[in-house]
């Protein structure tokens, strides 16, 4: 199958607009936090108190539910307008509080400087990462991340408010300048070694999202992610492109390029792009697959429909 992973396509030169990303644009976000819900899918792992809400039943802020009193119960937790309707004394419960801080680890590898319509992935990478932390931050978690490529990557530990998510928004702004700066060098992948990062930033009881192409996955990194989804919540969030799914079709035949390599891509041949999709189709759904045993939940997004129109769609 032939991969076309390259923001020098002719495609990009063509019909892609969204190359540069800018801080403005991220902090749009700000105002779409409700779009994407945090709330948590398993169990809380995490011993520390917050805003999330255990499976269990204590004190904390969230009511749960009124029973009859029981030897041993706070009495400050009685509920004293429902003793006085049924003259037995019945106490509140609570759902006690646990915090479970986020993180997003964002790859702006050279794979994800791709683009053949609206935006580069690698935009769309960033304007999703943003999201991500303008939902955490509304919520009152603490955020923190990993914003990588192969030209180097920059940790930030867990904080709290909208300074966490503004420090976020830079680094995505700065990694990705220079990712276009040295897109046309090589550089050895780097996606295993970030993971290990990630894996001893990310502390037990995490919501981690990774938001990636995932095309530079091998069997490194999926054993870094079958470890961390031990003790975290994962989900993946990968972006691609129309492209990589199905030619369109043209009256001739096009040059396409990613570094070195080049292929020659006759996309006036009906039966060549029916056997692209199928393969791209075949090879798409191995690597959902893959990464679902490896413990994580996973969500689709494409870097051609604005990311709003998809989460309202």
């Amino acid at each position: 199958m032939m991969h076309t992973q390259s923001s020098q396509s002719w495609f990009e030169a063509a019909h892609c607009n969204g190359v540069q990303v800018g801080l403005k644009e991220l902090l749009y976000y700000k105002s779409r936090a409700h779009l994407l819900s945090l709330k948590p899918k398993v169990s809380i792992k995490s011993p520390t108190a917050g805003q999330y809400l255990a499976p269990h039943k204590g004190r904390g802020m969230e009511f749960a539910e009124v029973r009859q009193y029981q030897y041993g119960d706070d009495i400050r937790a009685i509920d004293w307008r429902v003793t006085a309707r049924t003259g037995e004394a019945h106490t509140k419960l609570f759902q006690e509080e646990k915090e479970r801080p986020v993180f997003v680890f964002s790859d702006l590898s050279n794979s994800m400087v791709f683009g053949s319509q609206l935006l580069l992935k690698s935009v769309q990478a960033c304007h999703l990462s943003a999201l991500i932390a303008w939902s955490a931050c509304k919520r009152g978690d603490r955020l923190g991340g990993i914003v990588c490529s192969e030209f180097g990557h920059h940790e930030l530990k867990p904080a709290a408010r909208d300074k966490a998510v503004l420090a976020l928004c830079h680094q995505l702004c700065n990694m990705h300048d220079l990712v276009l700066t040295k897109r046309e060098q090589s550089a050895p992948s780097k996606f295993a070694d970030n993971l290990k990062r990630l894996a001893h930033l990310a502390k037990p009881g995490s919501l981690v999202y990774l938001v990636s192409d995932f095309s530079q996955l091998d069997e490194v990194s999926l054993k870094q992610l079958e470890r961390l989804s031990r003790h975290c919540e994962l989900i993946g969030c990968q972006i691609s492109d129309p492209f990589e799914h199905q030619l369109p079709a043209f009256q001739q035949a096009i040059r396409v390029s990613a570094g070195a390599q080049g292929w020659t891509l006759p996309l006036m041949d009906s039966k060549f792009r029916a056997r692209y999709a199928d393969d791209a189709a075949a090879h798409y759904q191995q690597r959902l697959a893959r990464l679902r045993r490896a413990g994580m939940q996973m969500l689709t997004f494409s870097a051609a429909i604005p990311l709003e129109q998809q989460l309202l769609g």
